[in-house]
Order: C-alpha cells, then sequence, then structure tokens
C-alpha cells in the first residue's frame, strides 16, 4: 500500500499583511513537519489574505507577493507545500493560483479556471481564468490541485484532474461564510470524492476580513464518500490525515502534465492519534460564533484593541456589547449612556445592569443639555412644525458625536447598534434566569449563548 499524511493548514491571514502571511505559513508549516506530513496544504490566496481585491491593481504589491511566494519556495524543502498566491504572466494577466513547492523550490503552479463572479466576488475583474489540470506526483501518490470554485462545478476541474489520473484532490479555499453553508459543503464534496472516486480534501481559511467571515471547518473524503477529518469551526487549526492506497496507480491520461516531485517510500511516521468525531455546532451557536470571529478579526486587523459602544439598556446594543465582550475581553469594551429628557429611568438601569453583568467600563454622559442648545439654534426654522422625525435623528446624531469624539481621543474603535437583532416570543427572561442580560430584554439572547458554551 502507498501511504500519504496531508496536513490541512486552517490559518487566518491578514489581507495585505505580506510578511505576516508569511511568518504564519512558515510556523504551520514547520508543525506539520514536525508531524510527518507528506503535503502541508495552506488556502486560497494565503499569502496576500482573501479578497485582495484592488490591492491587486498594484504592480508593486503583486510584485512583492510574487517575491515572498518565490522566497517561502527557497525555504520549504520537506514536505511539499500547497500555497495560494497570485500569479502573472509574460503578458500582465493575474492569476489566482496554487503553487506546489518541494525541495527548495516552486515545482508547479495550478491557476483557477473557475472564476466566482456574484454576491461578495469580483475575480473577473482582476483575474484570468486558467488552463490545463497539472498533476503532480508526491509519495508516489497523484494528485491534482484546484481552487475554491473549481469544486463548486460537477463537471469542472475535480472530475478533469481525476481523469487524468488523480488519485487524491486538494483544494484550496477561501469561501465567505453562511448560515448553513457547512451544511451545503458536506453535501457537495462527499459527492465530488464519490463520482471521482478520489480522495478528496477541502482546506478553508478562517477568520473576518471586513464583511466576510470564514469559518475554517476544513474536510477530507474518502472515495466512498467517509468523512476522515474534519476541522473546527472558525478556529485555526493543523487537521492531519493518513490515507493509503493500493500499490497499483490510476492510469495516466496521455498528454496529461505530470510533475514527479517524490516516490513512494515505506512509512515511517507512528501512526497518528485516533481524532474523536467532531460535532457541528448547531445554527445559533454558529452564528454566534461567526459574529464574535467576525468583531474580533475586524477590531485586530484594523489595529484597534478596545471599543466603545452606546447603550440605551435595548436588546441591540445589549448583544453588541455581549459579543464585543466575548470576542476581545469586557476589559476592553466601553459602554457609554446617554440619556436625554425623554429617556426612562428604567433603560438607564438596565443599561447599568448589562454593564454591571458583563463587567465593562460603563459611563453616563447626559444630552439633554445638549440637546436644547441645538433645538434653540433650529428654534426660527423649526417654528410652526410638530417634533417628529427631525428631532429623533437629531438625538441620535448628537450621541454619534460623542461617540466617535471618545473613539477620536483614546483609540476605540465605535461599534455600532441597529435595529437588526431579531427578537423571539419566549417572553421576558428574569434577573436570576439571565444573570448576563436584564429583566426588560425581550430576547432569546442568554439563550443562545447558553446553548454555544454548552456545546463546545
Amino acid at each position: 500500500m502507498r501511504a500519504l499524511r496531508v496536513a490541512l493548514a486552517q490559518v487566518n491571514p491578514t489581507v495585505g499583511d505580506l510578511s505576516g502571511n508569511a511568518a504564519l505559513i512558515k510556523d504551520y508549516y514547520s508543525r506539520a513537519a514536525d508531524a510527518g506530513a507528506d503535503v502541508v496544504v495552506f488556502p486560497e490566496l494565503a499569502i496576500t489574505g482573501y479578497p485582495p481585491e484592488d490591492l491587486l491593481l498594484k504592480p508593486s504589491f503583486v510584485r512583492q507577493n510574487f517575491e515572498i511566494m518565490r522566497d517561502l519556495a527557497k525555504t520549504l524543502k520537506n514536505p511539499a507545500a500547497v500555497i495560494g498566491f497570485v500569479d502573472h504572466d509574460e503578458a500582465g494577466r493575474l492569476y489566482n493560483a496554487a503553487a506546489v513547492v518541494a525541495g527548495g523550490r516552486v515545482r508547479g503552479v495550478y491557476h483557477k479556471e473557475e472564476l466566482p463572479n456574484y454576491g461578495v466576488f469580483d475575480e473577473k475583474r482582476y483575474f484570468a481564468e486558467g488552463t490545463g489540470l497539472p498533476l503532480f506526483v508526491i509519495r508516489g501518490v497523484q494528485i491534482g490541485v484546484t481552487v475554491c470554485e473549481d469544486a463548486w462545478i460537477g463537471d469542472g476541474p475535480v472530475q478533469g484532474v481525476a481523469r487524468n489520473g488523480a488519485e487524491v484532490v486538494l483544494n484550496i479555499n477561501a469561501s465567505p461564510y453562511h448560515r448553513d453553508k457547512s451544511f451545503e459543503r458536506q453535501i457537495l464534496f462527499r459527492q465530488r470524492a464519490r463520482d471521482n472516486k478520489v480522495f478528496f480534501f477541502y482546506v478553508q481559511t478562517v477568520g473576518g476580513q471586513d464583511e466576510l467571515v470564514f469559518d475554517g471547518d476544513s474536510l477530507a473524503y474518502a472515495p466512498d464518500g467517509r468523512l476522515l477529518a474534519r476541522g473546527a469551526q472558525f478556529e485555526e487549526e493543523l487537521v492531519l490525515v493518513d490515507i493509503e492506497l493500493p500499490d497499483k496507480t490510476r492510469g495516466i491520461k496521455k498528454g496529461a502534465e505530470v510533475v514527479q516531485i517524490s516516490k513512494a517510500i515505506a512509512r515511517k511516521n507512528p501512526p497518528l492519534p485516533e481524532r474523536r468525531a467532531r460535532r457541528g455546532m448547531d445554527r445559533v451557536e454558529e452564528v454566534y460564533s461567526a459574529l464574535q470571529l467576525g468583531t474580533r478579526d475586524y477590531i485586530r486587523k484594523n489595529g484597534f484593541q478596545s471599543v466603545v459602544i452606546g447603550l440605551s439598556g435595548g436588546i441591540d446594543s445589549s448583544l453588541t456589547a455581549v459579543i464585543a465582550a466575548d470576542a476581545i475581553g469586557a476589559e476592553n469594551v466601553v459602554g457609554i449612556a446617554m440619556p436625554s429628557e425623554i429617556s426612562s429611568s428604567e433603560s438607564l438601569e438596565d443599561a447599568k445592569e448589562l454593564a454591571t453583568n458583563l463587567g465593562i467600563q460603563f459611563d453616563v454622559l447626559a444630552i439633554a443639555g445638549i440637546q436644547r442648545a441645538f433645538m434653540e439654534a433650529l428654534a426660527d426654522p423649526f417654528a410652526g412644525t410638530k417634533p417628529g422625525l427631525a428631532e429623533e435623528n437629531l438625538q441620535a446624531r448628537i450621541r454619534g458625536t460623542i461617540l466617535m469624539a471618545l473613539s477620536n481621543k483614546f483609540g476605540h474603535l465605535v461599534l455600532t447598534t441597529g435595529n437588526k437583532t431579531r427578537s423571539c416570543a419566549r417572553g421576558r427572561p428574569t434577573k436570576t434566569s439571565c444573570p448576563r442580560t436584564t429583566s426588560s430584554i425581550r430576547s432569546c439572547t442568554h439563550t443562545w449563548k447558553k446553548n454555544a458554551r454548552s456545546a463546545r
């Protein structure tokens, strides 16, 4: 039997941080080498981060990405590695690419063929479509490499490399999360493995980037559709998988490009410890984890250490405060109550109780005097009109101005609290049943949190 140990490096790169991403790749490569991996697989565009967007219009950025890829290849000698980067050709066209490196050099490059151009994707703006489906022979195993969208097309590149003779397909990804996407992937990639009679490996990036969240949850399937391994959701992880293949290799299609990297050798490493079957998160835990990761990475990747939030005592600001405290620590969250003349005493009490329960800093900055000053200034143009939306929005803008002033003075990031929180009709939690929220919040927020924690 031929044996292969695959390491899926489920990492969290940062868009634009080329040197930082290179250091991350080296770190996980070293871990995989120590674990006896034969090939280490990194996510789509791991060097640039995803999505690099208009950074790709800067020739210096593309050139530096290419230089870092070349320098990495010199240091990553054994095991082999598959790394996502931006490639280019002599005509100046850019490609969403995967480099296969081994022995101190780039042994081959695959260019992504299926470029998504819908929803959050805009890849045809930047990249040209690739052609060619090379095979890479590592430890005597014929391997095909594809990139993200390539695997979502039934008769696409996965089928193509399998027909060329691939026994293993490595698919590298930066696939934005949405609710229930994990289930969709499992159905799809199990089918890819079965239909093409290949070991199918899906490595996914993890982390938040602006409005996008990447959820990890890397997968490995056997040719019969059995799930061999599953990575953590919303966390970095190195996923190791051992596979065995018959001594007789699959026939290689005539004319297929084949890159010989290493021959089959007897397995010297001790077997991997048995992995416990990883239970997927339920829908609520999954969504909450995505919100938490997206918030934490937006704060961290933009260079902030703390946040400031306007607390009203209502569900929207309360949920935002809970997410922030869990994402970056309660000691880094500042809550500000800004009561006006029409604010109820209960709302101020609820905001204070929430801050106490969470352990965040809490300050009260009354805006009644500021609002009166504005109304006095607007007395003439507003004369003869009834109070309404203009006055309500003025109150909100005053609060926003105060929060931005605190941000500018102390370096906090302002987190907004919009009316997008979906409440439910399960009644009002009591102080004893919901210690993290307040008695006036009509929602299932604490239930969400409780379920998320008990499931871990």
